[in-house]
């Protein structure tokens, strides 16, 4: 007996306990909103708690919202949660927003917010710098570079820093340009106006005109940023790039000089080379020659057609050709 009453008592118990505390929850998240003057229907409450949505976190954010005089339902409250947004930076953001006169509905701030989950942003930070703007290093420190170089016509180098003090625009945040557009663009537009400069000079005495030309350029357009101003934080001279550009060039037109003589000599050593085979060929040809002689002179002798009195004299003839040749010689010396 004793034992099916304890069973019992576990049965009716246990249950009874859950649904104590369900019970207990939902209606301490009903009184609180009651409360504050934002109630919400127990049912609503029991339909989140079935749903997986923390009933605590939407009933904060709405009597947090309604407190501030912002109409906030707690259905869209937690349709935003649902979509994977931050309920309550989301309405910290509108109430901020209220508060600095900036006009900023609650679908706006949704969508803002899913925009800039996992980039590091939120959409109270995009409100705070629409109200308090924010300076942004031009370039970014973070990307390893210090300066941005440009080179006037003179070829000389100009390093510049500058920074840009940006507002956020709520209109274009979704869907526009961020940060590193921005600075890409200011970068470009110092470049160009640094290329453009006649002197290293001129950029050194008005390092203003280049923020004044490339303010004029409109290049927050598109983006989720108004450019407010562009300073020119630091101006430094750098190498002599168009001394270094010619001496390149008068190496490379160097190299290709040496070359080209090169060729050249490498064809007049194969055209000697190939006289010298002519040559030899020549010689040839005369030994040739000279070896038919003696072969001509016995055909001669057998034919008939050169006797011995004609042989002596012709040797005679060779012999005062030779001596004359060599008193000749004698002479000269």
């Amino acid at each position: 007996m004793e034992k099916t009453t304890l069973v019992l008592l576990v049965l009716i118990g246990v249950p009874a306990l859950i649904l104590g505390t369900l019970v207990f929850g939902l209606v301490g998240a009903y009184v609180k909103a009651m409360f504050n003057q934002a109630p919400v229907p127990m049912s609503k409450l029991l339909a989140m708690k079935f749903a997986g949505i923390p009933f605590g976190l939407i009933v904060d954010a709405r009597i947090t919202a309604v407190r501030a005089g912002i109409a906030l339902s707690a259905d869209e409250v937690a349709s935003h949660f649902q979509a994977g947004g931050n309920v309550v930076p989301t309405v910290q953001a509108i109430i901020a927003a209220q508060k600095a006169g900036i006009e900023l509905n609650w679908n706006r701030a949704c969508a803002i917010d899913l925009a800039t989950k996992g980039s590091g942003k939120s959409v109270v930070e995009a409100v705070r710098t629409s109200v308090d703007p924010k300076v942004i290093d031009c370039p970014n420190p973070a990307s390893g570079r210090t300066t941005i170089d440009g080179v006037a016509k003179d070829g000389i180098q100009v390093k510049v820093k500058a920074r840009v003090t940006v507002r956020t625009n709520l209109d274009r945040f979704v869907g526009g340009a961020k940060e590193d557009t921005i600075i890409a663009r200011v970068g470009e537009g110092i470049v160009s106006t640094i290329g453009s400069a006649e002197s290293y000079k001129v950029v050194l005495e008005s390092p203003d005109s280049i923020s004044k030309v490339v303010l004029k350029r409109g290049l927050d357009v598109g983006s989720a940023f108004e450019i407010l101003s562009i300073d020119i934080a630091d101006v430094d001279v750098g190498e002599n790039v168009g001394a270094k550009l010619q001496e390149a060039q008068a190496e490379a037109n160097k190299s290709i000089a040496q070359a080209q003589a090169e060729i050249r000599r490498a064809a007049a050593v194969a055209v000697e080379q190939e006289m010298k085979a002519r040559v030899q060929e020549m010689q040839a040809e005369v030994v040739r020659a000279q070896a038919e002689v003696p072969r001509a002179l016995a055909e001669a002798f057998r034919s008939g057609r050169l006797g011995v009195m004609d042989y002596y004299k012709m040797e005679n003839i060779q012999a005062d050709t030779g001596m004359r040749k060599v008193i000749g010689t004698d002479e000269r010396k």
